[in-house]
């Protein structure tokens, strides 16, 4: 007699398909459109991707979507790399997304790759050559956009940290078309002129804020890391957020997680350089007391020994003399703080001819006139569309009934309250209601005459 059958329950069935698919099919990757995206409320996002034959559910949670760079949308094309599995209450087999790229993507990562590879086998990363960045900068170049929320940040960081720091911007594009070369060839010209045409540069921030990798991909281009590697001024590279890599930030002297944090890794902070040099006066000063208060000692008790007249002159010649020096010495560390201060407040000065907020009120004026510009075409807008309002209000109320009644004519009602187009509808003595532009008219229907008469 045969052996029975292992018989298995509804959940064990499913979760021994959800190993074996696990283990036969694991992590692949896959690419095709997007379709029913539902977003939740959890932060887990679901959708269906698709192709001309098939779809397959597929769920991305809520960590992976905190860190995806594609938002999803209907209809966009994608490559997915993820774990085949299944949803064990609904038996359903679906996609668990790890990484989601735009279709495209890939190829720009591909590309990135090979430059990547190719820049490191001719030596351009070595950390033999790079530069140490300048302690005390006078003058950083800062190439970024104009108006990219980058500049004002590292504007802000750098006017705390260090108000007496000269800062200059070279304007460049940083995303699409050409900006790779504008960015390149402003280094270029930055490296050539600088003590020349240009003040002398002591440090360069080079960047822009986060986005897409198509958004990076200016500095992903060769030409631009090449003139990053060949230009004469130390250069800190700050694009993207601190999970962005680009190979701009392979090549230069330093790399920045943000382009603030670039604003704190070029210069010091002024609170912290006056606090220090405190520290090093106090210390200063307490050994230098300290050594001619042994001094004093030693020679104390030489001159208290059989020593001849004249030795004891010679010895409180010197006394007077290290009194002098004890004086002088006392003096140092706070003429070296006022030597300090002195400095900083002709930074100060300097900085009050290059201020950076400068640029700040000319872009607000900029903005303040363009709004002045779009209240002047709005009110336009306005004042011409409220002519075509009123004149199409002209012509609705020259097709209204109330019109036609004031121009003679007249609309009768029959018993039941509509209007009358055809006079068999009513019957003699039947009453009617006609309306004129002055007022109504009740009547009834008459027979019509005999035609013997």
């Amino acid at each position: 007699m045969p052996l029975a059958a292992e018989t298995l329950t509804v959940s064990q069935l499913n979760r021994r398909i959800r190993t074996l698919l696990e283990i036969q099919v694991g992590e692949v990757w896959i690419e095709g459109e997007v379709s029913t995206l539902r977003p939740n409320r959890s932060g887990h996002v679901y959708f269906t991707l698709k192709d001309d034959r098939s779809q397959v559910p597929a769920v991305m949670f809520r960590s992976t979507a905190a860190r995806a760079r594609v938002k999803l949308r209907e209809g966009m094309q994608v490559r997915i790399r993820g774990e085949v599995s299944v949803y064990e209450p609904h038996g359903r087999y679906q996609l668990i997304v790890a990484t989601i790229e735009e279709q495209g993507e890939g190829e720009l990562r591909r590309r990135f790759e090979e430059l990547k590879r190719k820049l490191e086998s001719e030596g351009l990363f070595e950390a033999s050559r790079k530069r140490s960045l300048p302690e005390f900068p006078r003058v950083i170049g800062i190439v970024t956009s104009p108006t990219g929320a980058a500049l004002q940040d590292m504007l802000n960081v750098l006017g705390r940290r260090a108000p007496w720091v000269r800062l200059i911007l070279a304007p460049v594009p940083v995303q699409g078309k050409g900006s790779g070369d504008a960015i390149a060839g402003m280094l270029e010209t930055l490296g050539r002129e600088s003590g020349r045409s240009l003040p002398a540069f002591d440090l360069l921030i080079v960047g822009r804020g986060g986005g897409s990798i198509e958004d990076l991909w200016a500095f992903n281009e060769e030409r631009l890391a090449r003139a990053i590697a060949a230009c004469p001024i130390p250069l800190i590279s700050a694009v993207g957020h601190e999970i962005d890599f680009t190979i701009a930030d392979f090549v230069a002297d330093l790399r920045a997680p943000t382009p603030s944090a670039a604003a704190e890794l070029a210069v010091p902070d002024a609170v912290e350089i006056r606090q220090r040099i405190d520290r090093l006066g106090m210390k200063m000063k307490r050994e230098a007391q300290m050594r001619l208060e042994s001094c004093v000692r030693v020679l104390s008790l030489r001159g208290a020994g059989s020593l001849e007249r004249p030795t004891r002159h010679i010895l409180r010649q010197a006394e007077q003399q290290l009194d002098n020096a004890s004086w002088r010495l006392a003096k140092a560390p706070g003429v070296r703080v006022e030597r300090a201060g002195a400095r900083l407040r002709q930074a100060f000065a300097v900085l009050s001819l290059h201020e950076p907020t400068r640029l700040i009120e000319s872009t607000r004026q900029r903005v303040a006139e363009s709004a002045r510009r779009l209240h002047e075409k709005t009110t336009a807008r306005l004042a011409m569309e409220g002519e075509r309002l009123e004149a199409t209000a002209a012509l609705l109320d020259s097709l209204s009934p109330a019109a036609v009644l004031r121009r003679g004519f007249s609309m009768t009602m029959g018993p039941d309250g509509t209007p009358l187009r055809d006079p068999e509808a009513v019957s003699p003595g039947q009453p009617i209601l006609t309306h004129l532009a002055g007022g109504k008219l009740h009547s009834s229907v008459t027979p019509p005459p005999s035609r013997d008469c």
